[in-house]
C-alpha cells in the first residue's frame, strides 16, 4: 500500500512538473514567436533543468502543441462510441464539444493569437500538417476497426481533416483580434452553426444541401 501510495506521489508530482513546463512555454511561445525562444530558455523560465524538459518533450514542437492534441480526439471518440453509433454523428458531437470545452477555459480568446504563432513558423506549420496527417491515419484505423469498407472509412477521415481546417479558418474569419467575452460568444454562435452546416455536408453530400 505505501509502495502505491509513493509511486502515486511521484507520477502526481511529474504530471506537475510537465503542466509547469507546458504553462511557461505556451506563454513564451505567445509572447515573442515560437522561433524566437530557446529550450533553454523555456527551462530557466520554468527553473528545471533543460534535459528536464526533453525528458517530458522530446522535441521543442511538442511543447507548443502539448494541449492541443486535436489530432488524437477523433479517433478515440470513434472508439468509445457505440459500435451502432453513426460516425459522423459522433465527430460533429466531438467537435461541438471541443469547441465548448475552449470556450469554458477560456482558449478562444487566445486562439488567433495560436494560429498566428504557427503560421509564423516554418517548423510549427511542419509539425501540424504531420499531426493532421496522423490524426487521418488514426481516425481511418479507428473506423476500420468497426467495419471494413476501407474506401469508405478514408474518405470519411480525409473529409473530417479538411472539415476542420476549413471551420478553424472559419473561427479565424469570425472572431475579432483581442475580442472581449460578447464577441467571444457571438463567435461560438456562429461557428457552432458553420459546424452544423459543415457535418450536414459530410452526412448528406453537396448537392443534397445545396440543390
Amino acid at each position: 500500500m505505501e509502495g502505491r501510495m509513493e509511486s502515486g506521489r511521484r507520477e502526481r508530482k511529474k504530471q506537475q512538473t510537465r503542466q509547469a513546463i507546458s504553462d511557461v512555454a505556451t506563454g513564451l511561445f505567445l509572447e515573442r514567436g515560437f522561433d524566437a525562444v530557446t529550450v533553454a530558455e523555456v527551462a530557466r523560465a520554468a527553473d528545471v533543468a533543460v534535459q528536464t524538459v526533453f525528458n517530458h518533450f522530446p522535441a521543442k514542437e511538442d511543447l507548443f502543441f502539448d494541449e492541443h492534441g486535436w489530432w488524437l480526439g477523433p479517433a478515440r471518440a470513434i472508439q468509445e462510441a457505440p459500435a451502432d453509433a453513426d460516425p459522423v454523428d459522433v465527430l460533429e458531437a466531438h467537435y461541438l464539444a471541443e469547441i465548448r470545452e475552449r470556450m469554458e477555459v477560456g482558449h478562444l480568446e487566445t486562439w488567433k493569437q495560436f494560429v498566428h504563432t504557427i503560421d509564423s513558423s516554418p517548423a510549427l506549420q511542419a509539425r501540424r500538417r504531420l499531426n493532421a496527417a496522423e490524426m487521418e491515419t488514426l481516425l481511418t484505423d479507428a473506423l476500420d476497426e468497426r467495419t471494413e469498407q476501407h474506401l469508405m472509412n478514408r474518405l470519411i477521415a480525409a473529409q473530417y481533416a479538411a472539415a476542420q481546417k476549413v471551420l478553424e479558418e472559419e473561427l479565424m474569419r469570425v472572431l475579432p483580434d483581442d475580442a472581449s467575452a460578447d464577441q467571444v460568444a457571438a463567435a461560438q454562435q456562429d461557428l457552432e452553426k458553420s459546424v452544423a452546416g459543415v457535418f450536414d455536408v459530410l452526412r448528406n453530400g453537396l448537392t443534397a444541401t445545396t440543390g
